[in-house]
């Protein structure tokens, strides 16, 4: 058995061998994570006389198999951390599951966007979202809406937001929710918002919010 060996720096593909015997070219590991490097061997059965098994020499000019690599699907097609899923789609990190939610589509030429996520809390100890980044926006603050003496009010949340031990957390209009600020292109009805998640005992995980219809909501100065 023939052995091609090289180093391939991954980006969340999965790897096809074509040689001229394509049929019978496998890897010996046909995937790489995210981000990383890895050595992979393809493995290219020949006949005891030099050739691929079911096929002429005549048709053999090198012996050198070809290599497409393409994007895989799924989660393993992108970088980054923790898991990855459609918009909206639940993911887990640490002891928490993070689902549902998405952001408002905006008007022409508006800066500040909101949106929100659910956080369940599966296990036994409090945790906390300390912050939220995106690269759609200049920056996201977590920011809380509630009435105080018949009057709605919104202030901005500096120390984040507790996701308390087997409670469920959830941030949307008029509550808890996220603010985009300095959006750097409106969001688009139908459109994902890629945001990072970063929690004080689960760490950071990436999540897309889908871009809903662009109804109610409110204004910020």
């Amino acid at each position: 058995m023939t052995k091609t060996k090289f180093t391939l720096l991954a980006a969340g593909l999965t790897l096809a061998a074509a040689s001229m015997a394509h049929a019978h070219s496998t890897f010996e590991t046909d995937s790489a994570r995210a981000e990383t490097t890895s050595k992979v061997v393809l493995q290219v059965p020949h006949g005891c006389d030099g050739r691929a098994e079911g096929q002429s020499a005549n048709d053999l000019k090198s012996p050198t198999p070809t290599v497409t690599v393409t994007l895989a699907s799924g989660q393993d097609a992108h970088g980054g951390h923790g898991n990855h899923q459609t918009a909206g789609g639940p993911i887990e990190v640490g002891e928490l599951e993070i689902s549902g939610g998405g952001v408002k589509a905006m008007l022409p030429g508006a800066k500040v966007g909101g949106g929100g996520f659910v956080v369940k809390n599966t296990g036994g100890t409090d945790d906390r979202l300390l912050a939220v980044e995106s690269s759609a926006a200049g920056r996201v603050e977590l920011h809380e809406m509630k009435m105080e003496n018949d009057v709605m009010k919104m202030r901005k949340l500096e120390d984040g937001i507790a996701i308390p031990a087997g409670g469920t957390v959830e941030l949307k209009s008029g509550s808890l929710h996220l603010m985009f600020m300095e959006v750097k292109k409106p969001f688009a009805e139908g459109d994902a918002v890629p945001v990072t998640l970063t929690f004080e005992k689960a760490g950071k995980v990436d999540y897309l919010l889908p871009v809903g219809a662009a109804v109610g909501g409110h204004k910020h100065n």
